[in-house]
Parts: C-alpha cells; sequence; structure tokens
C-alpha cells in the first residue's frame, strides 16, 4: 500500500490546481500548539475517554458536541441526535461558527464505525446503511451543510463548496475516534456517494474504505454526451418509445393538463418565483418525467407507462405526478434543495441529454431551463462554474484512491457518467448491477460479486483476513439480518431527491 508520505505529497500538489476561492490552507486545529499540553491533561480526565462510561455521557463530553434528542430504537442499538460546532469556514476559522447536524447510531465501543455522508438534509429516525449492517458496526450520519437546520445565519453560499464539507466531516470523525478506536469505513449514495469520495480525497487517511453507491461522476458543467447515449440505448425499443410517447403527450395536451396542473398547485399554496411561472415549472417537470421513471423504477414498470394514443387525461396526469411531483418545482420545494442545485452550478456539473424527440412542442430553450442555475432562488448569486475541481477528483480517483468500492445500477441514468479507476487505484472496484436503478447495492448484485464485494468491506473493517471475510461473506446466515433498522435506511435512500 502506498504510504502516508505519498498521499501527503500528492495532496500537496494537485489541491493548489482546483483553484477554489478562499485559500486552500489546513483547517485551523481545535487548540493551539501552546495549549496541547494542558488539552491532553484535560482529555485524560475527561468521561469521554472513560471506556467505562455510558455512550451518552461520553459522547456529551466531546469538545463542541451538544445532544439533543435520544430516540428509542431495536435491542442492541442506542440512537442520538446532535449537533457540532463548526467553522463557517474552515480556512477562515474567525468567521464564526455554526452547529451541523448528525446522528450516531451505537453499537459497541469493540465494534467497527460507519461514516454515513448522505449529501442533503439528514434523516433523523434510527436507520442504518448496508455497510453497518455487513459489520454489525456503529454509525454516524452527518448533514451536509447548508442543508436545513445545518445552514448558517446568515448564509454566505461561497462557504457551501465540497472542499469546506470535507473538512466538517474530518472534525467529526476526528473528534468521535476519542470514543471509537475500531476501524471506519465511510459511505453514502448518490450525492452522498459522490460526498464520500470528496472526503477521501482531501484526507485519505481518515477511513480504512469507502462504499460509495450510485455516484455520478459528472466533469463539466455540460455533460451531455454519455447521457444521450444512455437515454439512446437503455431498456428496450419498445419501452423507449413508450416512455417518449408518454412524455410527448403531456406537452400535446399541454393546455388541458396545465390548467390543471396550475389549480392544484393553487390549492397547495405553491409559487413559482424561482422558475419564473407555472409554465415554466410545468416543462421542466415534463422533461424530468423519462429520467425520473428510469432513475426509480425498473424496465418491467413499463408495462405500466399509459399508452399515449389511448390513456385518459387522469391517466397521464397521474403517471406524470408519479414521475416528478405536481409540486415538486414550485418554490416551497426546491428551497429544500437550495444548497444541491447550488453545488451543482457552481462544482458538482449537471446532465444534459438530447430531447430531440420533443422538437416542436417546448416553449423555452432547453438548456436554459433545466440548468441548475434556474433552480436557485433569484436572490442568491451564483458565481461561475469552476472547473476544476470535479476534475481534481477524477483525476485523484484514477491516479491515487486506494480501497475506494463503487456501486452502479445498470439502468440507472446517473450511473451513466461513473467514476472510473486507473492505473494508479489500488485495492479498489466497481461493481453494477443488472437492470438496476438508483437503489442499486452490494445485495442486488448477482450472487459471487455480491460476496466477492461484501469480503472487501468486511477485510476493510478489520474482521478477519481477506480468506476469513471472504468465507464469511459466504455464509449469509452469519451475518447480521436485514432488519427494521434497515428498512428505514432503504427509505432514506430511497426518498425523492434531484440526484
Amino acid at each position: 500500500m502506498r504510504t502516508t508520505v505519498r498521499r501527503l505529497l500528492v495532496s500537496a500538489l494537485l489541491i493548489p490546481l482546483l483553484g477554489l476561492g478562499g485559500g486552500l490552507a489546513t483547517p485551523a486545529l481545535a487548540a493551539g500548539a501552546a495549549g496541547a499540553d494542558t488539552a491532553g491533561a484535560a482529555r485524560a480526565l475527561s468521561p469521554a475517554d472513560d471506556p467505562n462510561a455510558d455512550i451518552k455521557d461520553r459522547l456529551a463530553a466531546i469538545p463542541g458536541v451538544t445532544i439533543t434528542e435520544e430516540k428509542p430504537t431495536t435491542t442492541g442499538h442506542r440512537f442520538f441526535v446532535a449537533t457540532y460546532t463548526q467553522p463557517i469556514d474552515h480556512f477562515r476559522p474567525w468567521l464564526g461558527t455554526f452547529q451541523q447536524r448528525f446522528t450516531l447510531l451505537h453499537r459497541g465501543y469493540d465494534r467497527p464505525t460507519v461514516f454515513y455522508t448522505n449529501g442533503y438534509t439528514l434523516g433523523t429516525n434510527p436507520s442504518r446503511t448496508e455497510p453497518t449492517r455487513l459489520v454489525d458496526g456503529n454509525q454516524v450520519s452527518i448533514e451536509y451543510r447548508f442543508f436545513t437546520p445545518s445552514r448558517p445565519e446568515p448564509a454566505d453560499w461561497t462557504k457551501a463548496g465540497i472542499r469546506q464539507q470535507a473538512a466538517d466531516s474530518h472534525r467529526l470523525v476526528t473528534a468521535l475516534k476519542r470514543i471509537y478506536e475500531q476501524e471506519w469505513l465511510s459511505t453514502g449514495a448518490s450525492k452522498g456517494g459522490m460526498s464520500s469520495t470528496y472526503y477521501r480525497r482531501f484526507y485519505p487517511d481518515d477511513m480504512a474504505g469507502t462504499v460509495a453507491y450510485v455516484a455520478p461522476n459528472n466533469t463539466d458543467v455540460d455533460d451531455y454526451a454519455a447521457y444521450s447515449e444512455f437515454f439512446r440505448t437503455v431498456g428496450t425499443p419498445e419501452c423507449r418509445a413508450r416512455l417518449s410517447a408518454a412524455q410527448r403527450e403531456l406537452l400535446v395536451r399541454r393546455d388541458r393538463l396545465e390548467a390543471r396542473y396550475v389549480a392544484d398547485n393553487k390549492a397547495a399554496g405553491s409559487t413559482f418565483t424561482t422558475l419564473g411561472t407555472p409554465d415554466r415549472a410545468y416543462e421542466a417537470g415534463v422533461l424530468d418525467t423519462v429520467w425520473a421513471f428510469w432513475q426509480y423504477s425498473l424496465e418491467a414498470d413499463c408495462a405500466k407507462v399509459p399508452v399515449a394514443a389511448t390513456a385518459t387525461d387522469d391517466e397521464l396526469y397521474a403517471w406524470f405526478d408519479a414521475q416528478s411531483g405536481i409540486t415538486g418545482n414550485s418554490d416551497q420545494s426546491l428551497a429544500k434543495y437550495t444548497a444541491y442545485y447550488y453545488q451543482a452550478a457552481t462544482e458538482l456539473g449537471q446532465p444534459y441529454f438530447d430531447v430531440s424527440n420533443l422538437n416542436g412542442l417546448l416553449h423555452y430553450d432547453y438548456k436554459e431551463l433545466y440548468s441548475s442555475r434556474s433552480y436557485v432562488a433569484k436572490d442568491i448569486n451564483v458565481p461561475a462554474f469552476n472547473p476544476y475541481a470535479m476534475r481534481d477528483i477524477d483525476r485523484w480517483v484514477k491516479h491515487d484512491a486506494e480501497r475506494i468500492m463503487y456501486v452502479y445500477g445498470g439502468n440507472d441514468p446517473w450511473g451513466a457518467k461513473p467514476f472510473r479507476l486507473g492505473r494508479g487505484s489500488d485495492d479498489s472496484y466497481v461493481y453494477t448491477v443488472p437492470g438496476g436503478n438508483h437503489g442499486s447495492n452490494i445485495g442486488k448484485l448477482p450472487a459471487a460479486q455480491s460476496a466477492e464485494a461484501t469480503a472487501k468491506v468486511l477485510e476493510w473493517a478489520g474482521l478477519g483476513d481477506q480468506d476469513a471475510a471472504r468465507s464469511l461473506a459466504k455464509t449469509p446466515q452469519l451475518l447480521p439480518a436485514f432488519g427494521p433498522l434497515d428498512v428505514e435506511g432503504q427509505k432514506l435512500e430511497q426518498e425523492r431527491r434531484p440526484l
């Protein structure tokens, strides 16, 4: 394996290429060097370092942690909702702090810990991710900065980027390693999978391994070719034709269906200041229907798509609601995801794809309407797209990534631009669930690949060497059973989000 020294040298060479505003100095430490001895003496006396203390007392004793709630959960676990004090700007800590929400699912001090970056607002019901179940471990879940309530007031949106969130993760993990001393793994799905990758890029030694699910790798503000090719080839020709016809029919019958759309949004109290008008919002929703179908459905669900030539208005409208959501483009709905759209417009990039099947039916320039900037409230200034941020991540994965696993769905549009490994990637893997959607995971892989991937997760978690982990992975009855916590975890991952 590569040495820590080499990693540090690589980081020093690559970080200046990012060109990110706000400087790239190492985030400030919580205590200066002058106070290190005093802090060490105090730490020895802290309940946080007492292995015999109750987990609630240990957690509360960590500087910066405030426990807001303990919720009941299944036997063998305890669950806490808490906040951690973070700098608004890790590179200018004197600018102030904010409270970032996180949760802790406690299994035991002797168990591995999984760090879950969900990329959005945090779910606050007890749940666990697939890696947490596989290793029977603890789970720390962090809310992405600038998603409410983890948002400084007033919000300086220039501090919402990937570098700042990676530093958030590093500070919280460093603090909690006082309690959890076994191996740590990180994970996340979709934007959370992206976030787990970004975290590893800037702090490669924090985790023993990473499992990133369905994580797109948009290296440009205008990724077009890969997504267009995906929609030309996904599924069967019959399914693609049926979806295209239903999508067109929503625009052909626009006069009738949009009138219903406007009335329903009015009844719901929706407004459309961000996108501008209900007409623009309706068209944007229609553009989303085919993408949403492949993101959340399976090819077998093509049979449920209305047949354009014979479908009633009610059937078409119900299908539109199921795919895009009648209020999905309202100000009220979009406000929940401002931080995502801001990031997509400034760092993450976004997909575009061929919409020539809708020629003659669109009222607006497709790329302008579909742009992430169109989904950010007009009173927020959105800087120019930074073309270096994602290219740096892509380069790091190919040349320096260690112990990262990517899992994709074969029919998931977000997998059209996946992370790809290179000659420099070490002990890293990419798996694809045949016909899988945006909910693809290790358990849905073909049996041999599922066992192989599970064995690697167990090995990274320190649960035996490669041979022992492989043997355990091939004996599912010895792995923790799927239970209520996992059902709740799946609900969180299947929640409809922009990404």
